[in-house]
């Protein structure tokens, strides 16, 4: 049974993305438009205009270009949110280059992983990233043959510098179905992370499909301390807000205090949020000392957002709180609750998306399932990936032949089309939305010595939370403890994947062909 969207398509430009932002900006609005803030910094209110920002992103576009990069080139982006992110991000598209986002967590090992995988040739980063940006970029295999900064270091060219070289932005055909426009890395439903092959498309019509469902216009201010290197922060925090001609305030990372400040001094009237933040406006006492009035909506994404846990949240803030749902692979939503749907349960994950279809299927049987029947979810649209980089295998086993993107999540569709996420068929882990695969930790793990085997799953801690746990089999003779095997994960990996809790076995469970059992040791947490 095929599941279709409740509302009509959305009409979809032929445009690249720069384009579909930027390229009407004398014509949309006039002066009017050119003179409107388009980027805040929230910590020190200097603010971008969209005129500033349009003329920034030429320049940033040219100097990439005098440097050698080429449409299809990739560049690296690696530094929190700030508002030449959204410069030299679009100076990349704009160029016709691809912009591969790195998590501001990873370790040098991790960046130098990305980087190599995805071939990229220019890293742009700040200055208090630079002894990572640097490590990486020397790393066997890796092609960076450039570091830029964002604000100011000693021996790396500066954005302002960029400015400064008046290049003018190369006349670069894009085809916005089959050029690639970013290059996020994700963990799809197992594994390593993979390079997803989004396209300027694919972002354009996930912008036009999710616009057509929210209230956001010019008078708009949106706060973005979601990761712009995340596609959540990327596509609806920054680019969905910029192609209506709302104020996007930056925030570089998480503070509760700070973003309390930030909301009542820059009266952010929508703000979106991974469900950890939710935890905090809802218990914390701080919360009571900021005038939170400006806010109107708190749109929730990444992760499943606790019913109680938003209605409480609504109770004390008297906001309207909304959820949605997606994937790096579909660009990146696919459901969400409309801002105007007052009867649509805040723990669901609302409707599915203008353009797009869904099916249910029996992850035992692979049978299509039909409405109140658990199933894995299944979604089709102009929005999902052309596939993972380098890695047919990959896409082959996460798109079927007939285009539907396997997410590796269990869903019910109740008589209304309300969507409801209920479970996982796929491995991975979410720490406080961040993805994390246990693969990669287990494949960590056993570089120790004094580790025989090891398996690692996912477990919900006091809070609810979920935390990777690790199963680890000692070698024998070998001396270790809890504390030395969170301590060596700690060391090499980006916080939010650190082994959290650790069990000692005499043997990881496994399949007769060598498969980790998984569900055996969720078993083991359970009993």
């Amino acid at each position: 049974m095929i599941f279709r969207s409740p509302f009509p398509d959305v009409a979809i430009p032929d445009v690249s993305l720069p384009e579909y932002l930027f390229g009407d900006l004398s014509q949309r609005e006039g002066t009017a438009r050119a003179e409107h803030p388009a980027l805040v910094d929230g910590s020190s209110g200097r603010s971008l205009s969209y005129g500033e920002l349009a003329a920034m992103i030429d320049k940033v576009a040219g100097a990439l270009a005098a440097r050698g990069v080429r449409k299809g080139d990739v560049v690296g982006i690696f530094s929190p949110n700030t508002p030449f992110y959204a410069v030299a991000f679009h100076g990349v598209l704009r160029a016709g280059a691809v912009a591969t986002t790195a998590n501001s967590l990873y370790t040098a090992d991790e960046l130098a992983s990305q980087l190599r995988d995805s071939g990229a040739t220019v890293l742009i980063t700040i200055s208090a990233f630079l002894d990572r940006a640097e490590a990486a970029a020397k790393a066997d295999g890796v092609r960076v043959s450039e570091i830029i900064v964002l604000d100011s270091a000693p021996g790396h060219a500066s954005i302002v510098d960029l400015f400064a070289e008046g290049a003018a932005p190369p006349d670069v055909v894009i085809d916005p179905a089959t050029d690639l426009a970013v290059l996020p890395y994700s963990s799809g439903t197992t594994g390593r992370a993979k390079g997803v092959m989004l396209t300027h498309r694919n972002l354009v019509a996930n912008i036009a499909q999710i616009c057509e469902l929210i209230e956001v216009g010019s008078e708009t201010r949106v706060l973005a301390v979601l990761p712009f290197f995340h596609i959540y922060g990327m596509q609806v925090t920054m680019n969905a807000a910029l192609h209506v001609g709302a104020t996007v305030v930056t925030m570089p990372k998480f503070d509760l205090p700070e973003f309390l400040r930030v909301i009542a001094e820059h009266r952010t009237d929508r703000v979106y949020i991974a469900p950890p933040v939710a935890v905090a406006l809802a218990k914390h006492p701080i919360v009571d000392s900021y005038d939170l009035s400006p806010m109107k909506v708190l749109f929730s994404g990444a992760a499943p957002l606790d019913e109680e846990l938003a209605a409480a949240v609504k109770a004390r803030l008297g906001c309207t709180v909304r959820q949605g749902y997606g994937m790096t692979e579909m660009s990146p939503v696919s459901h969400m609750i409309p801002d105007v749907r007052e009867d649509i349960a805040i723990g669901t994950v609302g409707l599915i998306i203008p353009n797009m279809e869904c099916k249910l299927i029996d992850p035992a049987t692979g049978e299509e399932v039909g409405t109140g029947v658990p199933g894995e979810l299944l979604c089709k649209g102009p929005n999902v990936m052309v596939g993972y980089l380098n890695n047919q295998e990959a896409t082959d086993s996460t798109v079927d032949a007939d285009g539907y993107l396997h997410t590796g999540d269990v869903a019910v569709i109740d008589e209304n089309g309300v969507v409801s996420i209920v479970d996982r068929v796929k491995e991975l882990i979410k720490y406080k939305g961040y993805q994390v695969p246990p693969a990669e930790l287990e494949a960590l793990l056993l570089t120790n010595p004094a580790i025989a085997d090891a398996a690692v799953i996912g477990v919900r801690d006091e809070e609810g939370e979920e935390v990777p746990k690790a199963f680890v089999v000692r070698q024998q003779g070998a001396d270790l403890d809890e504390a030395a095997v969170k301590a060596f994960v700690a060391e090499r990996v980006a916080p939010y994947k650190k082994v959290r809790v650790v069990e000692f076995l005499e043997a990881i469970p496994k399949s007769a062909s060598g498969k980790i059992l998984r569900k055996d040791l969720r078993a083991r947490e359970r009993a």
